[in-house]
């Protein structure tokens, strides 16, 4: 009991703004930009689908080395795998910034740099989500809580980012790249500083026996899990694809550009970051609140989707839907985290949240690029055929996640 009380001691409120950190600088380095890719269209001389891929490439490297981070961080330790992941970031964003400032053709220099970033994304956020669980042991309702900050934050971050990305790129188009490092840079200070790690008794697992039990869990758990997964692709998918879309159309249709569309396409983040909030305060736990959460957040998704397309002439029309899809997934997103670290043991609760995490950046990586393809000719379509995806999502939950998922865990 001691013990227990001394780790919740270590919490302390700039350990909660260290890992708060984290997230929102990751959510910075990718979102700060989409604002922006028309200005590099124009400025590198690239087609819309290229620089979809400045987003892309940075999601695409995430997808696939966040699980060996997961690995490592439950090996060598959370704080071991976070501090060179940050210093990775902070060097894609000056190699991207670099080659925009001094190379007459910087765009594979750009997109070298973004992978970089994605790299260093890779084992920086995903590994948010087993320290809480470790600072937070056995008190299911704190790790919602923080889980709820932790997600506002990564949220907070979206909001932030048209803003901030529109008002760097209005004085020098590439200060946006720099900015990802600076960012980094404090994130660094404070992570290196401030988070304290509880200290392992046991021996870390080998490989082989990693395997093993990974395997275990997968064969166990399986089909509410690989539930949650589809959820966070579909989720991000849809977030990434509306702003990709939102921000060309706010540019193209409605004539608003720099400062005054970022504020725009900030109007509905706003939303979802409190929708993220407020689940992450409401959850506490348990387990029929947040299959409620999620059913009921797919729906509105879902529903509200289908409207996209409509809208798309009447700007007020627009971000009233568009506002209605933030609240969704602002709901979904800190729920998730929850059911995934909470439903886990500790000891493979990295390598699950990072697969978990995997999934969503394979959203991020697909969204833009699907919308550059689809926006001039299908949209309509495009966003119905989503909402129907969303309801058969529903009907997947409804089967797959259990209200008693808990109990039978323990």
């Amino acid at each position: 009991m001691e013990g227990h009380e001394k780790q919740n001691k270590d919490v302390s409120v700039w350990c909660l703004i260290s890992m708060a950190s984290i997230p929102l600088v990751m959510t910075l380095g990718n979102s700060m930009l989409i604002p922006v890719l028309p200005i590099f269209e124009e400025k590198v001389g690239i087609s819309s689908f290229q620089s979809s891929m400045v987003i892309t490439s940075y999601s695409v490297a995430s997808i696939f080395l966040i699980p060996i981070a997961g690995y490592l961080s439950d090996r060598f330790g959370r704080k071991m795998v976070i501090l060179p992941s940050l210093i990775l970031a902070l060097i894609g964003g000056l190699i991207a910034g670099y080659a925009s400032w001094k190379m007459e053709n910087p765009y594979t220099w750009i997109i070298i740099g973004r992978v970089l970033q994605g790299i260093g994304a890779s084992g920086a956020s995903p590994i948010i989500l087993p320290l809480v669980g470790d600072l937070y042991k056995d008190d299911d309702e704190k790790t919602s809580s923080c889980l709820g900050i932790i997600e506002t934050s990564n949220t907070f971050g979206k909001v932030l980012s048209p803003i901030l990305g529109s008002l760097f790129a209005a004085f020098i188009w590439f200060l946006p790249f720099f900015s990802i490092s600076f960012f980094s840079l404090i994130s660094i200070v404070l992570v290196f500083f401030f988070i304290k790690v509880p200290k392992e008794k046991d021996e870390p697992k080998k490989f082989k026996d990693f395997w093993h039990d990974t395997k275990k869990i997968f064969k166990k758990e399986g089909k509410w899990l690989y539930t949650v997964f589809l959820i966070g692709v579909f989720v991000m998918l849809v977030l990434f694809g509306v702003l990709f879309f939102l921000s060309d159309n706010l540019e193209k249709i409605h004539d608003l550009h720099g400062i005054k569309k970022g504020l725009v396409i900030a109007i509905p983040l706003f939303f979802l970051c409190v929708s993220s909030y407020v689940a992450g305060k409401k959850i506490k736990g348990e387990l029929p609140i947040m299959k409620k959460i999620i059913m009921i957040s797919l729906a509105v998704l879902s529903i509200s989707l289908v409207f996209v397309g409509f809208t798309k002439n009447r700007v007020v029309l627009l971000l009233v839907i568009t506002s209605l899809v933030g609240i969704a997934i602002g709901a979904l997103l800190p729920t998730l985290d929850a059911i995934i670290t909470q439903n886990i043991e500790k000891e493979q609760r990295g390598t699950i949240t990072s697969f978990y995490m995997s999934s969503r950046f394979i959203g991020v990586a697909a969204g833009p690029p699907v919308m550059s393809l689809v926006m001039k000719n299908h949209i309509n379509m495009t966003y119905i055929i989503s909402g129907i995806i969303g309801i058969g999502i529903v009907l997947i939950v409804m089967k797959f996640i259990s209200s008693d998922k808990k109990e039978a865990a323990a």
